[in-house]
């Protein structure tokens, strides 16, 4: 989290453009901008790690296949 701190002290305090930020980082463009992004609408919160877990899964296999599929697997051992 230092790293995202200093990229944000950079480019708001020391006024450097953010494509030099993320440069002097060693990130991508993309990347410093979207902490600069997460930073303006959310504060120090928005430079936490976030999990990559999606929300939602509208199109997950439903609990009672998912529950067949482990059974068949362990009766005929396979992976």
């Amino acid at each position: 989290m230092r790293g995202r701190q200093l990229l944000i002290e950079r480019v708001y305090e020391q006024g450097w453009a953010v494509a030099h930020a993320a440069k002097a980082q060693g990130v991508s463009r993309q990347c410093a901008h979207r902490w600069v992004r997460r930073f303006r609408d959310e504060g120090e919160a928005g430079l936490q790690d976030r999990s990559s877990r999606p929300h939602r899964s509208p199109r997950q296999t439903p609990i009672e296949v998912e529950e067949q599929i482990v059974l068949t697997r362990r009766e005929e051992r396979r992976g």
